[in-house]
């Protein structure tokens, strides 16, 4: 196995605790948030106005921490190859990203709200609606530059065989057709013809972002018994 350069312990710790934080959302199925998740946006459930959008701001910026955190390490020991630089450099805007959009959240919640979705279209609401969307958009693009860049760098240098072979391909697929779907529906949404399910196509989106960083953190992991054997 080729070795990839990254320290592995604190790397995968790091990931794997980022992942989970970044599931937190799927405590939507046990609390009654009042949004629908088929049709809502993730972040809606950490609007200003939601009863427990604290909760939901605090493990976003844990999350978003976390991941930078583990990108920031890696990029500092890693192997300095085009994949692997660009891959690592891709977690690190996704997850300071993350980080900043748990400081601007969405005031209300637009697709459970008529009112508030008037004063969007209006733009009548706070400047953070603008701000969150910014952020949002650049956590998706550094995530979406992780994905593919860390697991083409797993297919091309012989690093990490789970991630390069047996589940990042189908992780990068899918993650590539739920971002469409998303932007599809955002783009339907703004239009004003209806929501395409915005929420179900958002979430598969942000879980399969979630089960590729813990199979990084299980693959960073590995290579490190991997050197010791």
């Amino acid at each position: 196995m080729s070795r990839s350069g990254v320290r592995t312990r604190p790397v995968a710790v790091l990931l794997a605790l980022g992942a989970l934080a970044y599931t937190a959302w799927v405590l939507e199925l046990v609390f009654q948030t009042g949004l629908d998740p088929i049709q809502a946006y993730v972040s809606e459930l950490a609007a200003a106005d939601q009863p427990l959008g604290g909760l939901f701001r605090a493990t976003d910026l844990t999350a978003g921490l976390l991941v930078l955190a583990a990108a920031v390490c890696a990029l500092s020991r890693c192997d300095r190859r085009r994949w692997s630089l660009a891959g690592w450099s891709g977690l690190a805007l996704f997850g300071a990203a993350t980080a900043v959009d748990s400081r601007l959240p969405l005031s209300c919640a637009p697709t459970a709200d008529p009112v508030c979705a008037a004063r969007e279209t209006a733009g009548l609401v706070p400047a953070t609606h603008t701000a969150h969307a910014v952020s949002s958009s650049l956590a998706m693009l550094g995530a979406l530059t992780g994905v593919v860049a860390l697991t083409v760098a797993a297919r091309r240098y012989g690093w990490w065989p789970l991630l390069g072979v047996r589940l990042g391909p189908a992780l990068v697929a899918l993650e590539l057709a739920a971002t469409a779907w998303t932007l599809a529906s955002v783009a339907a949404f703004q239009a004003g013809r209806g929501t395409w399910a915005l929420g179900a196509g958002q979430r598969l989106q942000v879980l399969v972002v979630a089960i590729w960083l813990g199979a990084l953190a299980v693959s960073v992991g590995r290579e490190r018994r991997a050197w010791r054997s």
